[in-house]
């Protein structure tokens, strides 16, 4: 076997092709396994992104550079909670014990953030009865900020939480996501961005023991929007399910990178995202990594990511990614597919009297619906729903445009 060192490397290259010629001293070989990957809050301790790494390669870094590694406004902002008994929010101090439990930032831009943040948002979920709270927000403007969430489901509590994003943003976040042992939670992010809006978001979670975590991301509106979950089912018997609705206009481009690590025994893990992509240059990404650790004994996993192509011009990239450390499993598998209409769906409408455009607007409804209603809230459903249909009839009309 040859030991691979940065002066043995191939065509005498001093780092991995892949990338890492400015990674940290020993970074420079290539991970073999998901969770291994270079973790720091520092910024200045990544590598420089220039868009061919492999996390960055499906981006177009020059809209979002100055997320990634330009200085960001980290001041509280305003936003507006609607919430039941068992459910709060409040701001807190970079030094509370409840910030940096759930991860550390894997990539340049959620370091930055990371690191510029004055106070974190508290949404904390107690008590056994259901509760729930909203936090909107839609005055963050042009500025370029970094901001830092915490939610905590407490033991054995049951809720649900909804962050709203609507207007203009130049964002980037990590959100933090503790589910304790026994807890029901929810998590929502519905991303309704203007049509020049950036976002890049890292979503941490770590499940407890016999905890119970559903992840539910709906992306409509903005420029650029990528919303990475990373989900750590660490307790044993933890359960997690994480879902995913995106709708591409023309000129928009929309990703999301989803890591759920089966850490526990026992653990069950689900991950279905469905995307819709309609006008010249809609771009969506969807990678999917999978990993069933070496303790995760009884593992019941599966992953998979549907695309659904409506016009010409659009593009869908889809990467499922599994790896298994132990034999001893239920199951795990991962699917991917992208396509256009169904003909024989759309025959049966018309041959029922339905025209075509109103079947083939029936046959969106129906595909992406199914993750709609994972969100357990019918107001909210049946809003998204109608911003959906909104989006189908100004393509049909020749409008275009992106989501509102």
């Amino acid at each position: 076997m040859t030991v691979v060192t940065p002066e043995t490397n191939q065509h005498g290259a001093k780092a991995h092709s892949d990338g890492g010629w400015d990674a940290p001293e020993g970074a420079y070989v290539p991970v073999q396994t998901r969770s291994a990957r270079f973790k720091s809050n520092d910024p200045s301790e990544h590598p420089a992104v220039d868009g061919r790494e492999a996390e960055w390669k499906l981006t177009p870094v020059p809209f979002v550079r100055e997320l990634i590694d330009g200085e960001l406004d980290g001041s509280p902002y305003a936003f507006l909670a609607t919430q039941t008994e068992g459910a709060d929010a409040e701001w807190i101090d970079r030094t509370d014990a409840r910030i940096g439990v759930a991860g550390q930032a894997e990539e340049k831009s959620s370091a930055n953030a990371w690191n510029s943040f004055e106070k974190a948002m508290s949404i904390t979920v107690t008590g056994e009865e259901p509760s729930e709270i909203t936090v909107s927000r839609s005055m963050l403007g042009t500025t370029a900020r970094g901001a830092h969430t915490v939610i905590t489901g407490t033991r054995h509590s049951r809720g649900r939480v909804i962050l709203q994003n609507t207007g203009d943003a130049r964002l980037v976040e990590n959100v933090e996501i503790v589910v304790e042992d026994g807890a029901h939670l929810t998590v929502v992010s519905v991303q309704e961005w203007s049509d020049d809006a950036l976002h890049l978001a890292t979503h941490f979670v770590t499940v407890g023991r016999d905890a119970t975590f559903r992840h539910v991301v709906v992306t409509l509106g903005g420029k650029v929007v990528r919303v990475n979950p990373s989900v750590a089912l660490a307790g044993e018997g933890a359960d997690g399910e994480l879902f995913g609705l995106y709708f591409a206009d023309a000129g928009q481009h929309l990703e999301q990178r989803v890591y759920m690590h089966h850490e526990g025994a026992n653990t069950k893990g689900r991950v279905n995202y469905k995307g819709a992509l309609q006008g010249e240059g809609a771009h969506t990404v969807w990678v999917g990594d999978v990993l069933i650790g070496p303790n995760a004994a009884g593992t019941d996993s599966y992953e998979q990511n549907r695309n659904l192509v409506l016009s010409e011009g659009t593009r869908a990239d889809s990467i499922p990614n599994l790896e298994i450390e132990t034999g001893e499993i239920l199951g795990a598998g991962h699917a991917s597919a992208t396509g256009r209409f169904d003909d024989e769906q759309l025959f049966y409408l018309q041959a029922r009297g339905i025209t075509e455009q109103e079947a083939r607007r029936l046959v969106v409804l129906g595909f992406l619906t199914e993750i709609i209603q994972k969100i357990g809230k019918p107001e909210l459903e049946q809003r998204l729903q109608a911003s959906i249909d909104d989006e189908l009839n100004r393509s049909a009309a020749g409008t275009g445009g992106g989501a509102k």
